[in-house]
């Protein structure tokens, strides 16, 4: 048994929106059966943790070459799979690196784990003070002015200057009031276009939604990849040919293409890693972004620790070196991370699917919250920074239902 002061609670709750990654068929059908929690503060190894009760509770994560295709007998129930959370400060911890400040979302844990059986759609889901009418957002405010957020971008390129990293991602954060019932503008930003990992978790005075469209680490058939994005303009014809043309959008990209190759290659049991798919450009709303595929075969036995601790935080979220762009991030970054920037998805009985959880929303008692960012390298123009995060950002404010400051 695994120490910690971790929670496992049982929960006979029905899930009525799918988290993120959830077999489609399966998605009205979900009734949560147990939850994990784990925070920083806890102590512990969150990545072992959090596998072990997964292990105990029917799912194959000590051998992720083992497949299945139907839900997994456990007992009498039969389990569907499970979502998994793990946010930014988490992956930061695994790596022995510094968590950065506190999150503005604390009621959210740092990894959150809740297996799922199949059972009658009969509840809704809980959320932070369930009200009535439409979502109202007023009195938005950024963490940081878009004057701090371009000094954060000159300090990142002098670390690059001094050779401290070659590339550091930096995030704001933006935070509304509100009133009204949420859930309607989390299951718009969960369909945004492009949002391969659209769904909704919630749990115990918060939720979040993600319309990510970045996968940080899939197994399926016994092979793992990543699919890291890194790149954007906005989706018109001209925009498209800039980013293709870019040399420094192309050597950015292909710095964390290096870096999720290194990640996977360190990963015990992996054969041969392969770039499969270098810069495809595809579309997320209104913005181009660039993205490549990155796998290797699973040769011998990974569980899903090894794969937390090889893979979390992700590449294209922090930096290379990995270690020393975590290190830059917790001391340029106003707030924490929260929900965002983390892994959040699915394990299965037969696959494991995990987000980046970039695009991502939180939603606790008083409060929307909503990160975006970019990658700083030497060539990158502070202002034009702080216009790409702005412009990532607006879809989830559209969708929200708020586009202008309070």
């Amino acid at each position: 048994m695994i120490h910690g002061h971790h929670r496992v609670v049982p929960s006979s709750r029905c899930a009525t929106d799918a988290p993120p990654g959830a077999p489609p068929a399966c998605a009205d059908r979900l009734r949560e059966h147990r939850r994990f929690t784990w925070s920083v503060r806890d102590g512990g190894d969150c990545a072992e943790l959090v596998t072990e009760f997964l292990s105990d509770n029917g799912l194959p994560v000590r051998d992720l070459r083992r497949t299945a295709d139907q839900p997994h007998p456990y007992g009498q129930l039969r389990v569907c799979g499970a979502a998994l959370y793990v946010s930014a400060a988490a992956g930061a911890h695994l790596l022995g690196a510094p968590p950065g400040p506190p999150s503005p979302v604390p009621a959210v844990p740092d990894v959150v784990a809740v297996v799922y059986t199949h059972g009658p759609r009969h509840a809704e889901p809980p959320v932070p003070r369930p009200r009535r009418g439409g979502l109202h957002l007023t009195d938005r405010r950024p963490s940081w002015t878009p004057a701090r957020h371009a000094l954060a971008v000159g300090e990142a390129r002098a670390a690059i200057a001094r050779g401290d990293v070659y590339q550091v991602n930096l995030v704001g954060h933006e935070r509304a009031a509100y009133s009204g019932d949420p859930r309607p503008a989390l299951r718009r930003v969960a369909t945004l276009r492009g949002a391969r990992y659209g769904g909704i978790l919630t749990g115990p005075g918060w939720a979040l939604a993600t319309a990510s469209p970045e996968t940080l680490v899939e197994v399926r058939d016994g092979r793992v990849l990543t699919r890291p994005i890194k790149g954007t303009r906005p989706a018109t014809a001209a925009g498209r040919a800039e980013l293709l043309g870019s040399a420094k959008e192309r050597a950015e990209h292909v710095m964390i293409v290096d870096l999720e190759r290194n990640d996977l290659a360190m990963l015990p049991g992996t054969g041969p890693v392969t770039v499969e798919e270098l810069y495809a450009v595809r579309r997320w709303c209104d913005l181009w972004q660039a993205e490549s595929t990155v796998s290797a075969p699973l040769v011998d036995k990974v569980s899903l620790a090894d794969l937390l601790r090889a893979v979390a935080p992700g590449g294209s979220v922090t930096g290379a070196p990995k270690r020393s762009a975590v290190e830059h991030i917790a001391r340029l970054e106003p707030v924490g991370r929260g929900v965002s920037m983390g892994a959040l998805g699915w394990v299965g009985t037969g696959h494991l699917d995990l987000g980046l959880s970039i695009r991502t929303v939180a939603v606790d008692a008083t409060a929307v919250h909503v990160w975006a960012g970019g990658g700083i390298t030497w060539s990158s123009d502070p202002w034009a920074e702080v216009a790409e995060a702005a412009a990532k950002a607006a879809p989830i404010w559209a969708a929200l239902g708020s586009s202008t400051r309070g």
